[in-house]
């Protein structure tokens, strides 16, 4: 059987405002809506993003109060879900992702519509060493608790989702903050559905403001690998 292809783009958004307009043209001349997910974004980021949600086919979400990056996504894909869209290309709003590989993640993910198609980032010199060395510490926490080295990189916000296969997870997804791209990831493994890496530039700039905050976020990742690891001792003891 089939599967439908009918994708939408899905962006949160927290006082990242600078380069949206850019994204959301770009997005819209491959044929996608867009939402825009304001999680909480001050008054001058709040007039960007009204003033691109009159646009037609861009479509504004807003949280009242700051919940973080995952809570915003989850927003975004129930919204989509509900619109009647297949599938959800999830893009940060920063500038970081290489925004013309877009129609190469459209096309993994049409031709193979079941899977989840993520991009494997290759790094230049502006990534910062603390991150570096966070990451390959989420990326062995991932292998454990997949047991796999099927996931290469858990932490690249730049992917598309089959809704079909991400919507009867959602809501066993804790993470709400920048823990939610990891373990989707892990819960979507579990559950056998397929991967497709793509590689693609990812470029912290100069310029750039990350809401990314050392201890707290890492504090939540840190919780959430051992939740997971918890989840898969219980699975592997025969307990679902």
């Amino acid at each position: 059987m089939s599967v439908a292809f009918d994708p939408c783009a899905v962006i949160p958004v927290y006082n990242h405002s600078d380069r949206l307009e850019v994204i959301v043209a770009a997005l819209q001349n491959h044929g996608l809506s867009c939402f825009l997910v304001d999680d909480g974004s001050g008054s001058p980021h709040c007039r960007v993003i009204d003033a691109l949600a009159k646009r037609p086919g861009v479509i504004r979400l807003r949280h009242s109060r700051n919940r973080g990056k995952g809570a915003a996504v989850k927003t975004g894909l129930r919204a989509a879900a509900a619109a009647g869209f297949s599938h959800v290309l999830q893009i940060d709003a920063d500038g970081q992702h290489e925004i013309t590989d877009v129609p190469a993640f459209l096309a993994a993910a049409c031709s193979e519509p079941r899977a989840v198609v993520c991009g494997r980032p290759r790094f230049d010199g502006s990534m910062p060493r603390s991150r570096y060395y966070g990451r390959w510490l989420t990326h062995v926490w991932v292998w454990i608790n997949t047991g796999s080295l099927a996931i290469p990189d858990s932490m690249c916000g730049f992917r598309v989702y089959p809704l079909a296969a991400v919507m009867p997870l959602l809501d066993s997804v804790r993470g709400e903050r920048m823990d939610f791209d990891i373990e989707i990831l892990v819960r979507l493994y579990w559950a056998g559905v397929p991967m497709v890496w793509l590689p693609t530039r990812v470029c912290y700039r100069a310029d750039g403001v990350s809401h990314f905050r050392s201890w707290e976020d890492n504090w939540c990742i840190s919780r959430m690998h051992a939740r997971l690891f918890l989840r898969r001792l219980l699975r592997l003891g025969g307990w679902r």
